[in-house]
């Protein structure tokens, strides 16, 4: 009888410093589509004063050999400056913010006011039939958030993406 060796997948944050130039998010979400891999989350913002640079960030899974690869082959595109995979270097922070409408009155209403509460959501828009808030945390904290608020009424999400960034005074 053969064993079949089957290689975990393992969540990564990818931290990538690029040119903030037209079309380098095309190439960037292409290698992912051309090798087959999933992107689970990107999120991108300039953060040079004159607008030069900017950095995605990514969450994928896969095997560490995939991972592996897929650095490997970041860092070979031109306008690439720097990838980091933030999962291996160390502690890191990351948060995403949502927006979650909610319908509902009376004592609907009053629960998901008290629920928001608990997890520090903001009430960003308020009618007499609904609210948005504004939530920002681990992703974890976003998903049990949205769970509890389905039984209360929930209209819509909207998520950001995660952002990830080192613990520590050393940058990415």
């Amino acid at each position: 009888m053969m064993k079949i060796k089957h290689e975990t997948s393992e969540r990564h944050v990818l931290a990538i410093t690029v040119d903030n130039e037209a079309g380098i998010l095309a190439k960037i979400a292409g290698l992912f589509t051309a090798r087959g891999y999933n992107i689970d989350s990107l999120t991108v913002a300039d953060i040079t004063e004159n607008h030069s640079v900017s950095r995605i960030t990514i969450v994928t899974h896969g095997p560490p050999a995939q991972i592996d690869q897929v650095h490997a082959q970041l860092e070979r595109l031109v306008p690439v400056h720097k990838v980091v995979d933030l999962t291996e270097v160390g502690p890191y922070v990351e948060r995403e913010l949502a927006l979650v409408k909610v319908a509902g009155t009376g004592d609907i209403r009053v629960e998901a006011l008290r629920v928001a509460d608990i997890f520090r959501a903001k009430v960003v828009d308020t009618s007499t039939r609904s609210f948005v808030f504004e939530i920002t945390g681990p992703p974890d904290k976003i998903d049990s958030f949205v769970a509890l608020m389905r039984d209360l009424g929930l209209v819509e999400v909207g998520r950001t993406g995660i952002v990830g960034m080192i613990r520590g005074a050393e940058g990415a």
